[in-house]
Parts: structure tokens; C-alpha cells; sequence
């Protein structure tokens, strides 16, 4: 699952004790561990090796420049949703030619820019989207490559804000109009539509969804075929689940088994497949360490008042997710065998894990079975942090955002430093003034 773990009653990132990164880098920060995102990223490739896919790492879920870097070494493309994401990707020293650019809302100065920049792909959601793409590239006397996302219409049975699959959502174009994109845009010099694009959702805690999605992504291709469209590139998206709750999700060889069977006739036939795992990668690999300034009971309710809330992981307000959270150093009577909502040791009462802003909805966990002993300078770890975490993070009541810190082995490194009071407010310090025209004057 990953490198964190508990020795003699204190929690260590792979063999650096968590406190003392703590004690140096300030709370709250992110802290991540490198051995096991390889891993992961290494698991990934094993799996899915009898299609040889382009593993291009999602970089909204985690985009920090180390991190981006410790998977470039790997021989990771990315998966970039902004133009800001595929200069990040660069500036870590992956290829533009090894990233795959989606979203619904990709402006012309982000287009021009990746065409300047030799981008491998442009996931493309809808028909406008792709005129402008080949009015943009013919303007640049160009070709570009491009993949449709389609909505296999499967329910991945996960949140509501991360389902992807479905004909309602705002991403792609359902099955009965790929046809008729294919038809209208097929041919076109400039923008060479050769691919199909999908990812239905996430985090995906079963394998059927997969099985269903590629099997009609399949019977996709073969339409398409004989209507003439040769696909020479498909996408599947990523979606799989991260273990927020211990064996939770189930193994990247259990999702390969699903789509390997339906892909690999495609995959002999010279279809480059592609994915763009983020979250099953990086979620593990990350902890929040935020520490518990007070603590307070108000009727029946017990509360842990921690440096950090909603701003630095806004899961599980928004999403109503689960994090497992525990003491850094709970000792060994109170070490927990499994990370769970309850783990089942002696000496644990229910307790609201918030934040300090000034919203009701400020919270990291509700009700949850903490050590009774919790008081106030402890230390709390928040478990499965690394995706969507410090992506995620705002400066709501002009908060700071937190320091990152990449550990490999016993080493740490602060890979983004703390923000201080001065960084919040540098972009505001001297107004510029609009060159506006003038107001014409109105005559009745």
C-alpha cells in the first residue's frame, strides 16, 4: 500500500521519523514518500505490460514539480488538463510529445501553445472544440494528433463530482454521435482525428466498469472501421482506486485482467493504448501532518482543533471522503493494526477532526474513533493525502499554503517551501492601471 508505517509507536515515511520532519518543515505539510510512488508507477507498467502502454501521469492529482520528476525519471509521459499543467510537465523534463492534453475548456492560447510545443495528443470533448483545434493548427500550419473522448455510458458507481462515464455528463460526446463526429470531422488535414478517449470516473473500486467500457470502445473501433476510420490510439482514461481504507481497492493486476483481454486483439493490430493513472499512483505515497492547537467538548461532542483544514485537503468536505487520521506518536499500546474508521483499539472516543477557518463545513473527519489522549501540540497524520490534496489547496481566510516535503529512504527534502504572509498578498501590492478607450458620448 506504501512506506508509511508505525515503529515502536511513532509513525515513520519510509525510514524518517515524521516528527522530526514536522519539527523542521513547520505544520501543516505534505509529506511524500518517493520509494513508493515508484512502486506504484512500477506495479502499473508490470500489469498492464502485454499492451505496452504509454503511462502518462495525471498531473492535476498531484502536480508538484519533484513529484512530476521523480516519474519523468521512469519514463512517465503526463496527462495534462491546462496549459499551466503541460508547463509544469515540461519543466520537469517530460517531452510535450509524451503528453495527452484533455478538458472541456482549453483556450486558443493554450491550444497555440501546445501545437507550438509539439504535443502528442489533444483529447478533444466536443465538435466545437475541434474546429477551433483545426482552425488553430491550420493557422500554425500544422498538423495535430487527436483523440475523441467518448462517454461509454457505464456507471462507475463512485461520487457524483467524479463520475465521468455517463451520456449527462459535460465531458465527451456519447457513443451515438461518435459516429457522426467521425463522418464530419475524420478527413480533416490539420487536425488528424485518430483516436478515442475515455475515463469514466474515479476513484473505480471494481473491475466491471472497465470491462464494460472497453467492450464497447471495441465494438467503437470496429464501426468505425468499416465506415473507413482507421483508430491508431486509445486512451482508457485511469479512475483506479487508491486505499483510503485498508485492501480497499483491488490490485492494478486485477484491473489489468479486466481490460487486457478485450484490449491486447487491438493492441496486436498496432492500436497504441495509453493511460493516465494519478490518484492509484500518488494517494498512498502522500500524508497531511496537521497539529492539534486545542481541544474543546460542546455538549456531547468532542472536537480536535487542528492548523489546518478544508484549505489544505478539501476532500472530505467536498467529496464527504474518507481519510484515515491518527497520532504521529500514539504509542505502541495504541499503534493501529488497520486503517479504518474505526480501528478497533481500546481507549478511543468519537471526535470532530476541524480546522481553524471560519466555516462550519471546515472539517477533516466527523465522528471519528480517536485516541482519548489526544491534547493539544500532537501531532495528527492524515493518511492517503498525496492525490488531490495540495492540488486542491486554497488560501480561503488568506491562509498560507503548507510546505511539501519528498522523503527518500531517511532523507527529506522540502521539495515547495512554506508560503509566508508576504507571498498571499506580493500579486496585489501595486495596482496597474487599464488602458481602456475612451467612453463615447451618447446623443439622443
Amino acid at each position: 500500500m506504501d512506506l508509511f508505517s508505525y515503529r515502536n509507536g511513532e509513525l515513520y515515511a519510509e525510514d524518517a521519523r515524521v516528527a522530526a520532519i514536522a519539527a523542521e518543515a513547520g505544520t501543516p505539510c505534505f509529506i511524500y514518500s518517493r520509494q513508493t510512488i515508484e512502486a506504484h508507477y512500477d506495479r502499473l507498467v508490470a500489469a498492464f505490460a502485454p499492451i505496452d502502454p504509454l503511462v502518462c501521469y495525471s498531473v492535476k492529482s498531484c502536480a508538484n514539480l519533484s513529484v512530476l520528476r521523480v516519474l519523468a525519471e521512469r519514463g512517465a509521459g503526463m496527462d495534462v488538463v491546462s496549459g499551466g499543467e503541460l508547463f509544469r510537465a515540461r519543466e520537469a523534463g517530460v517531452s510535450a510529445a509524451k503528453c495527452v492534453y484533455a478538458g472541456v475548456g482549453k483556450t486558443d492560447a493554450e491550444i497555440v501553445g501546445a501545437i507550438r510545443a509539439g504535443l502528442g495528443l489533444f483529447n478533444c470533448e466536443s465538435e466545437e472544440e475541434f474546429e477551433n483545434i483545426a482552425r488553430l493548427a491550420a493557422a500554425e500550419r500544422a498538423t495535430v494528433r487527436v483523440a475523441l473522448r467518448i462517454n461509454p455510458d457505464v456507471d462507475p458507481k463512485t461520487h457524483r463530482y467524479t463520475s465521468t462515464g455517463k451520456k449527462e455528463t459535460k465531458f465527451g460526446v456519447d457513443l451515438e454521435r461518435a459516429r457522426r463526429f467521425f463522418a464530419n470531422y475524420g478527413r480533416d488535414p490539420h487536425a488528424r482525428l485518430e483516436g478515442l478517449h475515455l475515463h469514466i470516473g474515479s476513484p473505480i473500486y471494481t473491475v466491471d466498469p472497465y470491462r464494460e467500457a472497453m467492450a464497447k470502445t471495441a465494438a467503437l473501433v470496429e464501426d468505425l472501421a468499416r465506415d473507413g476510420f482507421a483508430i491508431r490510439s486509445i486512451d482508457l482514461g485511469g479512475g483506479f482506486g487508491a486505499d483510503y481504507e485498508s485492501a480497499q481497492s483491488p490490485a492494478l493486476v486485477d484491473y489489468a485482467a479486466a481490460i487486457i483481454p478485450i484490449a491486447k486483439p487491438l493492441h496486436d493490430r498496432g492500436v497504441r493504448f495509453i493511460l493516465e493513472p494519478g490518484r492509484t499512483i500518488v494517494a498512498n505515497a502522500g500524508i497531511l501532518v496537521t497539529k492539534v492547537l486545542y481541544t474543546k467538548t460542546s455538549g456531547d461532542k468532542r472536537f480536535a482543533i487542528c492548523d489546518t483544514g478544508m484549505n489544505a485537503l478539501l476532500r472530505p468536505s467536498h467529496y464527504g471522503s474518507f481519510h484515515f487520521i491518527w497520532p504521529v506518536a500514539p504509542g505502541v499500546a495504541l499503534t493501529p493494526a488497520r486503517r479504518a474508521p474505526d480501528p478497533g483499539l481500546a481507549g478511543t472516543v468519537p471526535q470532530d477532526v476541524v480546522g481553524p477557518l471560519c466555516e462550519t463545513g471546515d472539517f477533516l473527519a466527523l465522528d471519528r474513533a480517536l485516541p482519548d489522549s489526544i491534547a493539544r501540540g500532537d501531532l495528527l497524520a492524515v493518511f492517503t493525502a498525496g492525490a488531490y490534496g495540495m492540488s486542491m489547496a486554497s488560501r480561503y481566510n488568506s491562509s498560507p499554503l503548507p510546505a511539501e516535503v519528498l522523503v527518500s529512504g531517511a532523507t527529506a527534502e522540502v521539495v515547495r517551501e512554506r508560503e509566508d504572509y508576504a507571498a498571499l498578498v506580493e500579486h496585489e501590492r501595486a495596482p496597474r492601471a487599464l488602458a481602456l478607450e475612451a467612453a463615447q458620448e451618447v446623443h439622443a
